[in-house]
C-alpha cells in the first residue's frame, strides 16, 4: 500500500518513544511504500488535496531516523492511507487540517477519522460520558469556575485545547490564584478553560489506556515526578508497567462501539483511579512503552485494524 504520515518533522522523533515512528516502521516492515509531509504542505488545489513532502524510509537510528527523497507534490487521492499525526494545539490551522482531510472520504482512508477528530476533541468527547467522569465544567466566564471551585474545593484548572501537561494548575481550597489565572489564560486566548475535582488517586499514577479499533489492548501507568500534580512524560512522568482493572474494561466497553463506529482506530484514553479523564484521539501516543512493557507487538494490531477496513 502506499501510506502517507501527516506529522511534525520526523527528524526530531525519539526513535524509542514515537508512536507515529513505530507506526512508520511497522508498515514498512510489511512492504508497504511510506511518504512524510507537514501539515503546512497540506492544500486543496481546485478540487484536488495535494501535499509537498518526501519519500521516506524509516530506520532505528538515534539523531537519523529516516531517509528522505526529493520534494515532490502528490495527489493525496492516489494513497491508500494518510495518517493524521501532527500534534496538538487543536486550534484553526488543526481545525483547517481536517476540513481538507474531509475531501478524501470515499477514495482515501484516514486514519484518525478527520471529521471526528474535529467534533470529538480530547477534553470534550468525554462530556457523553458523564458517568465515568469527575466532576467537570468548562467556561470562560469568572463566577462560574469561582462557583465551581467553592463546590469542590480541590480543582484541577487547565486550558480546553491543551495538550502535554502544558498550562495545567491544581487550585486547592487555600489557594488565592484562580483569578489571576484566569486573567492570564484570557489575557491571550479566546478559549474556554476546563476545570475538573482534583483527583487524589493522580499521586498512584495516570493511566493510559490504548484502544485499537474501540478494544482496550494494554496499558502503562504515568506516575508524577516528585512535588508535580501533572504525569505527562512531557514534564518529567514516569512511565511504569499495569495491568487492566475491572473498572478499566468497563470505561472501555462503554465508550469503545462509539470509538470504533466514528473511525477512530488508534485511540489513548487516560484514567485515575476509577475516572475517565480524557479521550485522546488527534495523536495519541504510549505504543513503545507498552510494547516493551508487555511485549506486545501494538503497532501491528493497529495496522491490522486498518487493513482490515480496507
Amino acid at each position: 500500500m502506499k501510506i502517507a504520515f501527516q506529522m511534525d518533522p520526523i527528524g526530531d522523533v525519539d526513535i524509542d518513544a514515537d508512536s507515529s515512528f513505530r507506526l512508520a516502521e511497522e508498515a514498512q516492515s510489511r512492504g508497504h511504500d511510506l511518504f512524510f509531509y507537514g501539515p503546512d504542505q497540506l492544500a486543496f488545489q481546485e478540487g484536488r488535496v495535494t501535499a509537498r513532502g518526501q519519500d521516506m524510509q524509516v530506520q532505528r537510528v538515534a539523531g537519523d531516523p529516516a531517509i528522505l527523497g526529493q520534494l515532490r507534490e502528490v495527489d493525496l487521492s492516489d494513497f491508500d492511507v494518510v495518517w493524521l499525526r501532527q500534534d496538538p494545539p487543536f486550534d484553526m490551522s488543526y481545525i483547517t487540517a481536517t476540513h481538507i482531510l474531509d475531501r478524501l472520504a470515499g477514495q482515501t482512508l484516514v486514519v484518525n477519522d478527520p471529521f471526528w477528530v474535529r467534533n470529538y476533541p480530547e477534553k470534550l468527547l468525554v462530556l457523553d460520558f458523564q458517568d465515568l467522569t469527575p466532576p467537570t465544567t468548562i467556561a470562560r466566564d469568572l463566577d462560574t469556575i469561582k462557583a465551581f471551585k467553592e463546590k469542590y474545593g480541590d480543582v484541577i484548572l487547565k486550558p480546553l485545547y491543551g495538550n502535554g501537561g502544558a498550562g495545567v494548575f491544581r487550585l486547592d481550597r487555600n489557594d488565592r490564584n484562580l483569578t489571576s489565572l484566569h486573567e492570564l489564560f484570557t489575557g491571550f486566548s479566546r478559549e474556554p478553560l476546563i476545570v475538573q475535582q482534583f483527583l487524589p488517586d493522580v499521586s498512584a499514577g495516570d493511566k493510559r489506556v490504548i484502544l485499537v479499533d474501540g478494544v482496550a489492548v494494554g496499558a502503562i501507568n504515568r506516575v508524577p515526578a516528585k512535588g508535580e500534580v501533572r504525569s505527562n512524560m512531557h514534564v518529567g512522568g514516569r512511565p511504569e508497567k499495569v495491568g487492566l482493572t475491572k473498572r478499566d474494561h468497563e470505561i472501555c466497553e462503554a465508550i469503545g462501539p462509539l470509538l470504533r463506529e466514528k473511525g477512530q482506530v488508534f485511540v489513548g484514553i487516560d484514567v485515575i483511579g476509577d475516572y475517565l479523564t480524557e479521550i485522546n484521539i488527534t495523536s495519541p501516543t504510549g505504543i513503545q512503552e507498552l510494547e516493551r512493557f508487555d511485549g506486545v507487538n501494538i503497532a501491528a494490531k493497529i495496522w491490522d485494524a486498518i487493513e482490515a477496513r480496507l
